[in-house]
């Protein structure tokens, strides 16, 4: 293993500009625009059909944005410039809600597609693609590529972000279907792969092996909620295997405290990972799962803000460098957004 005086240059500030243009909710950027990025948050996480036909008593359409767009231009005021909305397909993904949302603020915000499963798919999947009752090519595909090079549900805002999910359940014949087109989608468009991983399960390395062997460069990779793990040689082993890794649930203590994950964090800069990391909450300005009343009382650092408020001096205070925060917050985002075709 190396420390930071030996550790190679895998790009960021000094090894390189990213190039492309990154598609935000009002077009596309460039890389160099982004500024701090916030590369796994929700703006609204919902669950279509209980929304219609059982809708959540804390929601209000009208409310609900009105409250994403103050919490977003506070973030601005923050210094924080770009937010990577992950809410894909699976968890209530509603584009044109999050577009009149993107309409008032000053931050870019970043669409995603992809499946959120970690298990099946639904049943119309079962009878579309190839060799299936219906057939045809693999709508899965088609939804994720027409999302990035065409735009989501006919708004014109393109995806930024691919997105897939293993848990508990592991690599199932579903989840795997999600992760193949994930890749065909990613090789065809050059847009980065991130993931929902259980780092107690050590399942990065399964995410890793499986993207591999599809043909993904795991430079392009993201392996997501790396934050909840303490295991350094664990977290270590996926960069030095090349992917980015996501210490993005800051504010979700009750998984792991703020205290801790800073330290982890702290100790990996020591070790010379500042290019290896990304820094987020996977907060939700409202949430279905975990509604805006329950997170008011176990979760109230779970937000937008906690980290240019609490997580960044405290790192600063642990003896982080204001370059290792930027290159976390700035240069690595910039490198994998900015990489699109």
């Amino acid at each position: 293993m190396t420390d930071r005086t030996t550790a190679p240059d895998r790009g960021g500030r000094d090894g390189g500009r990213p190039g492309g243009v990154v598609q935000t909710f009002r077009g596309p950027v460039s890389p160099a625009a982004l500024g701090r990025t916030l590369i796994h948050e929700h703006v609204f996480v919902g669950s279509t059909e209980l929304d219609v036909n059982h809708p959540h008593p804390e929601w209000d359409e009208s409310a609900a944005i009105a409250r994403a767009a103050r919490q977003l231009t506070e973030l601005y005021r923050l210094g924080v410039r770009t937010v990577v909305d992950l809410t894909v397909l699976g968890l209530g993904r509603d584009v044109a809600r999050v577009a009149r949302v993107a309409q008032q603020v000053p931050v870019h915000l970043v669409a995603s597609t992809g499946y959120y499963t970690s298990n099946v798919l639904p049943p119309f999947f079962g009878t579309h693609g190839p060799g299936r009752l219906v057939g045809g090519p693999d709508p899965l595909v088609e939804f994720f590529v027409g999302d990035i090079e065409v735009g989501i549900a006919g708004s014109g805002v393109r995806a930024g972000m691919l997105k897939v999910v293993t848990d508990a359940e592991g690599i199932t014949e579903d989840v795997a279907r999600v992760m193949t087109a994930a890749a065909v989608a990613h090789q065809q468009t050059g847009v980065p792969i991130t993931t929902h991983s259980r780092p107690d399960l050590r399942n990065g390395l399964d995410q890793q092996a499986f993207l591999r062997a599809a043909g993904v460069d795991l430079s392009r990779v993201v392996i997501g909620h790396c934050g909840d793990s303490e295991d350094i040689p664990y977290l270590r082993g996926l960069m030095d295997a090349g992917s980015t890794i996501g210490m993005d649930r800051f504010g979700m203590e009750h998984v792991l405290p703020d205290e801790r994950r800073v330290a982890v964090v702290l100790e990996l800069l020591r070790l010379g990972y500042a290019d290896r990391m990304v820094l987020s909450h996977d907060a939700a300005s409202f949430s279905r799962v975990t509604p805006p009343s329950w997170r008011a009382v176990h979760a109230p650092n779970w937000n937008f803000g906690n980290i240019p408020r609490r997580i960044v001096p405290m790192l600063l205070e642990g003896g982080a460098s204001p370059e290792d925060v930027d290159r976390m917050m700035i240069d690595n985002p910039a490198r994998l957004l900015g990489s699109a075709r």
